[in-house]
């Protein structure tokens, strides 16, 4: 089969594909069961009062029948074991619980909240992408400067951190010369800024692999056969190279996407922008147990899917795989 060619496994494959998005899925859960136990038990030790926290934070003066009452709402009364035995039980039956802070069922503000973070991670590994493989792909053994001008850009890319960055654009091109609206509400304009300042650092971590990828690549038999076949420079990296240089770039991918969501926690603050980032720093500082394990939960989810796939992808794009699976 030519390396170019994009073909499905057999119904043999697709067995053994399944069984390993089976274990991914096994392995996730057990992920999901650390993630909670870990973030629980973290805020339990975290300094103040979630009591507080929910009736108005420090400055509040409750009286202490209302103290009361609320400790035996939230069951805040009980052990420690039990407290934690029930909330998982609560998590297997799809419960996540009440928010201590905004009084409401954590899944109905998680909801309400999911969608412009989804957007943002989905538009920056998009723009990472296309960033990346543009610089990858023209200037890849191009020339010694040209060559050397891409691998010293994504270097620095790479190195940028995602908050300086965002504070950056923000300050040039909304402040200065008022090109995007300072807050991110809906619509492409307040979209633009908070996506390049993810975007941008991860294009730099995605071309670096990828470039290194491709230069060994290049070197491959099946592409100086291409060659001789008359194909043009473009048509043999894009055709034939270029699918076997963004497996590792895949990889980093999976991790990607769960550290977008993570840094989308500082992005969402600098421009005011709604999401889970947001709500989970909310929660943390009032100290929210239920609502912070709950973004903790679907970020986990997140990352957990975005790695299935990653599976699915080295099984559908290198043919040595996909031959290992039939």
């Amino acid at each position: 089969m030519s390396a170019g060619v994009l073909a499905l496994p057999s119904g043999d494959g697709l067995g053994r594909l399944g069984r390993r998005v089976a274990i991914r899925v096994l392995v996730g859960i057990l992920v999901l069961l650390a993630s909670a136990t870990v973030t629980f038990f973290a805020l339990k030790l975290t300094p103040g009062d979630p009591v507080r926290a929910v009736l108005g934070g420090p400055t509040a003066n409750p009286s202490p029948e209302t103290i009361a009452a609320t400790i035996r709402e939230f069951g805040l009364d009980r052990p420690i074991a039990v407290q934690y035995g029930l909330y998982l039980e609560r998590l297997v039956s799809g419960n996540l619980g009440v928010s201590f802070s905004q009084r409401q069922p954590v899944a109905a503000v998680i909801a309400q909240q999911i969608g412009p973070t989804l957007q943002l991670t989905a538009s920056a590994m998009i723009v990472a992408w296309a960033l990346a493989l543009a610089s990858v792909i023209g200037t890849t053994r191009r020339n010694r400067v040209l060559s050397a001008l891409g691998s010293g850009l994504e270097a620095i890319a790479a190195a940028l951190p995602q908050f300086w960055l965002a504070l950056v654009l923000l300050a040039v091109f909304a402040f200065g010369l008022k090109w995007f609206p300072p807050q991110s509400r809906d619509g492409f304009a307040g979209l633009v800024l908070p996506t390049l300042a993810l975007a941008i650092p991860l294009a730099g971590f995605l071309a670096q692999v990828t470039r290194e990828s491709l230069e060994l690549v290049l070197d491959q038999p099946f592409i100086l056969s291409a060659r001789t076949r008359g194909l043009s420079d473009l048509s043999v990296r894009l055709r034939h190279a270029l699918r076997h240089a963004v497996l590792p770039g895949i990889s980093l991918s999976a991790w990607a996407v769960g550290s977008l969501i993570g840094n989308a926690v500082l992005i969402e603050v600098i421009f005011s922008r709604q999401g889970l980032g947001r709500i989970l720093y909310q929660a943390v500082t009032r100290q929210d147990i239920p609502l912070t394990i709950g973004v903790t939960l679907v970020v986990t989810v997140v990352y957990i899917l975005a790695s299935t796939i990653a599976d699915i992808l080295f099984v559908l794009v290198d043919p040595r795989i996909k031959a290992a699976t039939r």
